[in-house]
């Protein structure tokens, strides 16, 4: 090699480098082959660089998720005022695989996002790209190509193992099972990748002309001739003039590894992905031992496979002989329903050994109908594991509605149920996600002044449980009503993120079905007063028991207390008098970190989720909405177009429908009635009496 052409060669990677890393450039080119760092990579939450490989979520712990992005903008228009979008090419090299002890999920995705970090996000079936209240919304301005391997419904995901193209939404525009289209034009045949199986695939994801391509294959293979996903797509209103380009997974109770070994990107050369080095990389496949593949042992196989069958054969016979003329042991016998559900059993032994025989010592709680252990499985993890006695058939109902509803449900706010198993005195047992922090009415009620929850923690809680309910109602293939929201049902995590927990009374319904029992079941000073009348549960009691936590989460006070009046009724007497954000805990006022402003619209939604007329309480959506609002509240505009207060909206309904439900027999009271008796509403004309317009 000549002195000039070694000059240009040293000289070719420095110089790649800096075109690479200047945000202004309109050219952008990287390539990234096993040596990412913390230097040339953005990351968030819990993704990490190890081995310089990129590792987005923590295959340790459940509920995870981490982004790893390019650290400066990529322009995807050639000028700030052309409509015309810059063309891209993009390669990369991933390993998913499974975690010992886990059910693998859920996924991740290549994603352009405006704006770093991830606020706004979630984990789970979000993917650490949206949330519960923002998916959907064309405001999100995302492009993401998902790798999902959780058949959600919620999403109409087609299964449980695809690719999915998605914008601004967990709902793909298009979708279709990982895999690849091996052969020629006219001659392809497709063939199945299963994403979770540690194996490395390399995917090339392009975008020219308004259409994007997306194809993967196992790594190593030359690019399939046909995508696995080709789609046209005018993206000019979902990409802004500069983007962040790169990587989002998330896990929650089920949970997976997932890596990014290698990455390339231009947008201005498609053979981009060629420059990927796809040998010798790391393999994250389970080994099984290499005896498997030598020629003696599959000799030995050949030779014996006749003994080995004959044996088989007389074994089985044996043990069915055996099994006949022997009593079934009662602790493993397994009923029809026991195969039904996703919670997977869990040996007695096991949960025998992880509580020390169920010591008095390990109890940290005490259910409805159960004690509550602490237990350690094999590993380390830590559970919390309910047990509940089998005194009637009652009991049983109630084991299988928890098993039910929790067991298939996947939330983040709500506490995630590991596994189950019969004990051996006729109980059976639930073994939970441990919760470090407690239930939520213990820093509430029952602790000292620095353990006591701030107004700003207060306020995170309440969003959170918020999510969850709205989840139970809105965002699963069934209606769930939990029916038994309350402070010590409230569970917070080591990182104080609170879970709703013991679906003892859940219930699951079809979207649009009433609810069929009348059985009235609950905790007193939480139940809708038409629960109390009927017995009949709906979104609204749900809605109306998380009202009741809202104000005992402000007030600092249970809903009842001996020698002092109900909860609800004492609030509702102060906010006849104007006093209403009296009814703060005392506590907090030393604390600060809170507006009176604030304090008012948090304790008129609480009202507004307790109304006596179930029609006129917000759905959890609208509650979630009102939570996340920032500073005062702010304008809105009611149905004649006139500009109302939100807060003074909010006082509106709730009077009206407190007022009418005193009058009760009387009927329904005149507008001018309601207006004389409550100085608050004297200001406000017909038209803002309207049901809060969120």
């Amino acid at each position: 090699m000549s002195s000039t052409k070694l000059a240009l060669f040293l000289l070719t990677p420095t110089v790649f480098i800096i075109l690479s890393l200047n945000p202004v450039s309109p050219t952008t080119e990287f390539v990234f082959n096993a040596n990412f760092s913390s230097t040339n990579l953005l990351l968030f939450g819990n993704a990490t660089i190890q081995s310089s490989i990129i590792t987005l979520t923590n295959d340790s712990s459940t509920f995870s998720m981490g982004r790893a992005l390019y650290p400066f903008k990529i322009p995807t228009k050639p000028t700030n005022s052309s409509s015309a979008l810059l063309p891209f090419s993009t390669s990369f090299i991933f390993s998913a695989a499974p975690v010992e002890h886990f059910l693998p999920g859920h996924g991740f995705a290549f994603l352009f996002s405006p704006h770093p970090g991830m606020s706004g996000t979630s984990s789970s079936q979000h993917l650490g790209l949206f949330n519960l209240s923002n998916d959907g919304s064309s405001s999100n301005h995302v492009l993401a190509i998902e790798f999902d391997v959780f058949k959600n419904q919620e999403f109409q995901d087609i299964d449980d193992n695809h690719v999915g193209l998605n914008v601004n939404s967990l709902t793909s525009v298009a979708s279709h099972s990982a895999g690849f289209w091996d052969g020629e034009d006219g001659e392809e045949e497709f063939k199945v990748l299963k994403i979770v199986n540690g194996v490395n695939y390399q995917v090339w994801i392009e975008y020219l002309d308004s259409r994007i391509n997306v194809t993967m294959a196992p790594v190593g293979r030359r690019k399939p001739w046909r995508p696995l996903i080709s789609e046209f797509m005018n993206l000019s209103g979902v990409l802004v003039d500069e983007m962040y380009v790169g990587f989002s997974g998330a896990t929650g109770q089920l949970v997976e590894s997932h890596r990014i070994l290698a990455w390339s990107f231009s947008n201005t050369n498609f053979s981009i992905g060629d420059a990927l080095v796809t040998q010798n990389l790391p393999s994250f496949v389970n080994s099984k031992g290499s005896v498997f593949g030598s020629e003696w042992f599959i000799v030995g196989v050949s030779v014996g496979g006749f003994l080995l069958v004959g044996s088989g054969v007389l074994v089985l016979w044996f043990v069915v002989f055996r099994m006949k003329g022997k009593k079934k042991n009662e602790n493993e016998d397994i009923e029809d329903w026991e195969l039904e559900y996703w919670p997977h059993r869990i040996g007695n032994q096991d949960i025998f050994a992880a509580t020390n025989g169920f010591s008095e010592k390990n109890v940290i709680g005490f259910g409805r109908n159960g004690k509550v252990y602490k237990g350690v499985l094999a590993g380390g993890i830590e559970v919390a594991v309910k047990r509940i006695a089998l005194q009637n058939e009652h009991g049983m109902r109630e084991f299988l509605a928890e098993i039910s509803s929790l067991g298939r449900l996947k939330h983040r706010n709500l506490v995630g149920l590991r596994g189950w198993c019969k004990s051996e005195k006729r109980s059976l047992v639930l073994v939970y996600d441990y919760m470090e922090k407690g239930s939520l009415d213990k820093r509430i009620f029952e602790c000292k002044d620095s353990m006591l929850l701030s107004w700003e923690e207060r306020i995170l809680v309440l969003k959170d449980i918020a999510r969850g309910i709205l989840y139970l109602h809105e965002g699963w293939e069934a209606k769930v009503l939990h029916r038994d929201i309350k402070a010590s049902n409230v569970l917070l995590d080591k990182d104080m993120n609170a879970r709703l927990g013991d679906f003892g009374l859940a219930r699951m319904h079809h979207h649009g079905q009433l609810a069929s029992t009348t059985r009235v079941v609950g905790t007193v000073g939480y139940m809708a007063p038409e629960v109390v009348q009927t017995g009949r549960p709906s979104v609204q009691t749900d809605v109306y028991g998380y009202g009741v936590l809202v104000l005992e989460v402000v007030c600092g006070r249970r809903p009842t207390e001996e020698g002092k009046p109900g909860l609800v009724d004492w609030i509702w007497r102060l906010t006849e008098r104007g006093e209403l954000v009296s009814a703060l805990d005392v506590r907090l006022k030393s604390k600060g970190g809170y507006s009176m402003e604030e304090v008012e619209r948090v304790l008129y939604l609480g009202l507004l989720c307790v109304n006596p007329e179930s029609q006129s309480r917000p759905t959890m959506r609208e509650v979630l909405k009102v939570l996340e609002m920032k500073g005062d509240a702010p304008e809105s505009t009611d149905d004649e177009g006139m500009e109302v207060n939100l807060l003074e909206k909010m006082k509106a309904t709730t009077m009206l429908s407190k007022y009418r439900w005193n009058f009760g027999a009387r009927g329904h009271p005149t507008f001018e009635e309601i207006r004389g008796s409550h100085s608050s509403l004297i200001s406000l004309s017909g038209s803002d009496i309207i049901r809060v317009g969120i």
